[in-house]
């Protein structure tokens, strides 16, 4: 069941490291990129699209060194790296992105898009950019958002069907530590539960969750559905 929503997916950089790479342009530096997901992913697509756009820019002299699979920490975690400039660049959902600027819960909300192409062009919009970006800018110290990105909409997974909405009553539903999820599963009858995306596959098959959401690329490219048999 898709719930018509994205994640938009926000490539953040520490404040002031634009100043920080041309101050040292004769020499290498190498920034440090991180995400909580895995090789192959969407994410790190934006990572090889991204560093190899930043080395042919600064002629190779900035280089920007990947660290996936939530090595330097999960979503939340690695908000405060970059704040605080222990890392440089990170891959960070809207939705986790709220726990530090609450106002970025709206792209949470359900039934947002009408379609793939209404994501991407939403997000494509120069004025959606801007706005997203200052949102961040004023509400959120020590990180600045530089792109934006999707992996267009989320699904409920687990082991059994969902075809309505009223299906979902009584279910737990792992979700991302968000207000706007904290509202929208609840208002369906079913019930949130927070947890790092690393826990998700062990709490389905345990029964700690029953469903858990995500972009379609995100649950296969983990194999998470492959391994758990689903009802039908």
């Amino acid at each position: 069941m898709r719930n018509r929503r994205t994640t938009a997916l926000a490539i953040i950089a520490a404040a002031g490291i634009a100043a920080a790479g041309s101050a040292q342009a004769q020499s290498v530096k190498h920034y440090r990129f991180a995400h909580d997901q895995q090789i192959p992913s969407g994410y790190s697509v934006a990572y090889e699209l991204f560093s190899g756009k930043l080395k042919e820019l600064s002629k190779g002299t900035m280089l920007v060194d990947q660290y996936p699979g939530a090595q330097l920490g999960q979503e939340p975690q690695l908000l405060q790296l970059v704040k605080s400039g222990d890392i440089d660049f990170a891959i960070v959902s809207s939705a986790n992105t709220a726990t530090i600027s609450p106002q970025a819960g709206v792209m949470s909300l359900h039934f947002l898009f009408r379609s793939e192409d209404h994501i991407v062009k939403a997000l494509d919009d120069e004025k959606v950019f801007a706005a997203i970006r200052d949102m961040i800018d004023n509400t959120a110290q020590g990180i600045h958002v530089i792109g934006l990105g999707t992996q267009g909409f989320r699904y409920l997974y687990g082991k059994k069907e969902i075809r309505r909405v009223e299906d979902l009553k009584g279910l737990k539903v792992r979700v991302q530590a968000t207000a706007t999820e904290d509202t929208m599963f609840p208002a369906y009858g079913a019930q949130t539960v927070h947890m790092p995306f690393g826990s998700v596959y062990t709490s389905l098959q345990t029964g700690v969750v029953d469903f858990a959401e995500n972009g379609v690329n995100v649950y296969l490219s983990t194999g998470i559905m492959r391994s758990l048999p689903c009802s039908r």
